[in-house]
């Protein structure tokens, strides 16, 4: 089978490679292709050091990427690095979060993505009909509804945070992380993990009103254990943006340089020193990795405390192993349980069927299925709809280029306190 790499250059696309070349997927040539040739040629010699991966093609343009693809994974960054930064700055400049998928910052981002991702959406439908489409690209939510209203169900968004949650919570609840059961309902970054089953019980309850195991990993550090108690659930770790906001937003103020920022410059100087030592790009990208992964959510974890992330914390889900996950089962038709982005469906009375939710879905031959599960409390629903409302007003703004409509997904988000705000958060970021 034939998998196409969009953002063949991005930093993380050793990761997917990599786990290619460890279990056997199926996937005997993958296709890179990115508009960015030093990007993609840095990236094509740390493959060169992977031993055992199917063979690699690179592709000129988008439309020869796709022709004869059995699988598309799409992690582009349609407007680089740079603007992220803008984005980022554009907010906290007005007072609030930038954050890259959360927030202003993540509209931002969506606004300039939404349209790259339908014309990538489009001529998958015109020269792969049969393909999958895997979305990678963020904020995953908003591109891979965006996506969806061309290609169905044959568009799957992936995260890498929901089955981080779910492996560290079963670790500290003392299970083992591949045999425990669990329901988990959301938006993308914005979801609760509400049960976690192991021998018939669920251990969540319990995980809840024990501060020392909550002290263990990344999410109980983050939000507390007092306020997990009362919630009576485990969040997705960027909900520390929604719960925290004070908190968080002070620390990114304070902070000498934004994520964005850091990783511009970090993964800049890797691309032009590893452009100039090609023998040496494998090790200046593993060590580079690592940084990355130990600073990330820098100013959650600072706002809480200032921890460092440990080993489990490091060892989450892979959004490398999510991928391969998703495409082992599609191509087998062997039925795997995965937390996946996919079209309502009626999971979520209360959202359109076409609204993009992250839940526990069944994946088969046919595609993702999501599960039946319970309904979500009134504070996680309200939470919902309000983004939700900013996610499809973004859609909408990015695929009509209506001003009315960006100001309209700026101004209902929870995260951004008022129009005029939000009208000079635009202003700022340039848009349209």
């Amino acid at each position: 089978m034939r998998l196409s790499l969009l953002g063949g250059g991005g930093f993380r696309v050793p990761l997917v490679y990599g786990a290619l070349a460890r279990e056997d997927g199926g996937i005997t040539d993958v296709v890179l292709h990115d508009t960015d040739p030093l990007r993609l040629r840095v990236i094509s010699s740390v493959l060169d050091a992977i031993d055992g991966g199917p063979r690699v093609h690179v592709a000129d343009d988008l439309d020869d990427a796709l022709r004869g693809a059995d699988f598309v994974f799409s992690a582009i960054r349609v407007g680089g690095t740079a603007g992220r930064v803008r984005d980022e700055r554009a907010a906290l400049a007005e007072g609030v979060l930038g954050q890259e998928t959360v927030g202003a910052g993540g509209l931002l981002y969506g606004l300039r993505t939404v349209p790259v991702a339908v014309h990538i959406a489009e001529r998958v439908r015109a020269l792969a009909p049969s393909a999958w489409v895997v979305n990678f690209t963020n904020p995953a939510g908003i591109v891979t509804e965006a996506m969806a209203a061309v290609l169905g169900d044959r568009v799957i968004g992936i995260c890498d945070s929901p089955v981080g949650l779910v492996r560290r919570a079963a670790r500290a609840a003392g299970a083992d992380p591949d045999a425990v059961d669990y329901d988990y309902l959301g938006l993308n970054h914005l979801g609760w993990l509400r049960s976690l089953h192991s021998g018939g019980r669920d251990l969540l309850p319990g995980l809840l009103a024990d501060p020392a195991a909550l002290g263990t990993f990344e999410e109980g550090r983050l939000f507390g254990a007092p306020w997990l108690a009362a919630l009576g659930s485990l969040p997705n770790e960027y909900l520390h943006y929604y719960y925290f906001r004070r908190e968080t937003l002070a620390a990114a103020r304070a902070a000498g340089e934004t994520r964005g920022a850091f990783l511009a410059r970090q993964q800049g100087a890797f691309f032009e020193r590893a452009a100039e030592e090609p023998a040496a790009a494998a090790a200046l990208w593993e060590a580079t990795r690592r940084e990355r992964e130990e600073t990330y959510l820098a100013e959650a974890r600072s706002a809480s405390g200032g921890w460092q992330r440990d080993a489990d914390d490091l060892d989450g889900g892979g959004y490398d192993r999510v991928a391969l996950a998703l495409m082992r089962a599609i191509a087998t038709d062997r039925p795997t349980r995965l937390i996946l982005d996919v079209r309502n469906a009626g999971t979520v009375a209360a959202l359109p069927d076409d609204a993009v939710v992250e839940t526990v879905c069944e994946v088969t031959g046919s595609g993702a299925r999501p599960l039946p599960g319970a309904a979500p409390g009134p504070a996680e629903l309200g939470l919902m709809l309000q983004v939700k409302a900013a996610e499809r007003a973004t859609i909408a703004a990015a695929t009509t280029g209506s001003r009315r409509a960006a100001l309209r997904a700026l101004a209902l988000h929870p995260l951004v306190d008022s129009p005029a705000v939000a009208d000079r958060v635009l202003t700022r970021a340039r848009w349209p």
